[in-house]
């Protein structure tokens, strides 16, 4: 599986630009704000139906532009057909997603067919942010992964929105029904033991992949470690949900369930946050990528919820501005892998093209390079 071209029109600071891409490697080089990391960020919403860097949609249209369109063409390795894939907004109306010009019935429909993984110099505000940024991390991993974990969040998030309307409507005294949120409650409970117990059984197969590959870049000096902080496991969750609801009434919002768990980073059993050196939480985050690539790599081949498919294939890998923000020795790991076709397809952004082929001196593969300027993008070899 590849992406073989690649099309915009109004998308960021693109009025559009029409790409053929190389299966093996792709570097976009240009100057900060030229729009390198914009093709990137295409590239995610092919592959997860959002942006990687915003939650708002609507900042990914060009300024005084009412649309964008993203759409990629992907080729299968064994020459199969290929399929296209298209996404859009306009201003004022809802996200479309199409699939060889078919709409989905929902975008989750979609999730894990076209995997990705994007290793960029945010990564490390898994580590330093709150708990909503981790957990959305390895929802998204792990939706890629598993169709019934996604089914699941999805209905979870729904009734939890719901939820937390109705506490709002007691503050409010705008006809606040008790039965009603007991009803809720009694759907929400079995669907929050279930995410719970799909996360415990996750990281039990997540963490000793990446613990491999930490000890492989950091050569074993520290023990990392990849804790689940819930208030679920062992305990009732409609028996939690009553004995709040007090709490939550006066907070009008909800204040125990899964989204309120959190993974906790540790090393040698202290928080990375606290006291691990830059060095080791970028490796931290690196470890992590790498082995959020290699269980997608060797996902089970499980048809989507549209009755679709897979393709299978290895995760498309999205690498950005690594030569200037991460050290020699953590860049030739990766360059390591990639030279060994640990990889598929590869799409990195640098500032110096000199730089990057002389990082992929060493790397037999069929590499394309592409010039971007303030909007514009162009192949050059």
């Amino acid at each position: 599986m590849t992406l073989d071209q690649l099309h915009l029109l109004f998308f960021k600071n693109y009025d559009a630009a029409d790409l053929s891409l190389s299966p093996g490697i792709n570097c976009f080089i240009g100057d900060n704000g030229s729009g390198k990391t914009n093709l990137l960020d295409a590239i995610h919403y092919l592959a997860l139906t959002k942006s990687a860097f915003t939650t708002l949609d609507a900042q990914s249209i060009k300024q005084e532009a009412d649309f964008f369109v993203v759409k990629g063409k992907f080729g299968a390795a064994d020459a199969g057909r290929p399929e296209t894939i298209q996404v859009s907004l306009r201003v004022g109306q809802k996200k479309t997603l199409t699939h060889d010009k078919q709409p989905y019935e929902r975008l989750a429909d979609h999730i894990g067919r076209y995997p990705a993984v994007l290793i960029s110099p945010y990564d490390t505000d898994l580590i330093r942010q709150g708990s909503e940024e981790r957990r959305r991390y390895f929802d998204s991993l792990q939706s890629q992964l598993d169709p019934e974990f996604l089914n699941l969040l999805i209905q979870y998030n729904g009734l939890l929105r719901q939820r937390n309307a109705t506490l709002k409507q007691h503050s409010g005294g705008h006809g606040f029904d008790t039965l009603y949120l007991q009803a809720l409650d009694d759907q929400l409970a079995p669907l929050g033991e279930s995410l719970s117990a799909l996360r415990v059984s996750f990281l039990a197969a997540f963490t000793p992949v990446f613990q491999s590959h930490y000890q492989q870049l950091a050569e074993g000096r520290e023990q990392v470690q990849l804790d689940y902080k819930s208030q679920l496991p062992g305990q009732n969750f409609r028996h939690l949900l009553l004995a709040n609801e007090r709490k939550d009434l006066a907070l009008q919002r909800s204040t125990v369930g899964p989204h309120r768990d959190d993974f906790v980073f540790l090393m040698d059993g202290l928080p990375v946050k606290t006291y691990g050196s830059q060095g080791q939480q970028k490796s931290y985050v690196i470890a992590l990528k790498l082995a959020q690539f290699e269980l997608l790599a060797n996902r089970p081949l499980i048809p989507n919820a549209d009755g679709r498919p897979a393709p299978g294939g290895k995760p498309l890998l999205l690498l950005d501005d690594i030569f200037d923000r991460l050290d020699d020795k953590r860049i030739a790991r990766l360059l390591q892998l990639v030279a060994d076709h640990t990889f598929g397809q590869v799409f990195l952004t640098d500032t110096n093209l000199e730089r990057t082929d002389q990082a992929l001196a060493g790397v037999d593969s069929d590499i394309r390079r592409f010039r971007v300027e303030a909007g514009t993008v162009r192949l050059i070899s």
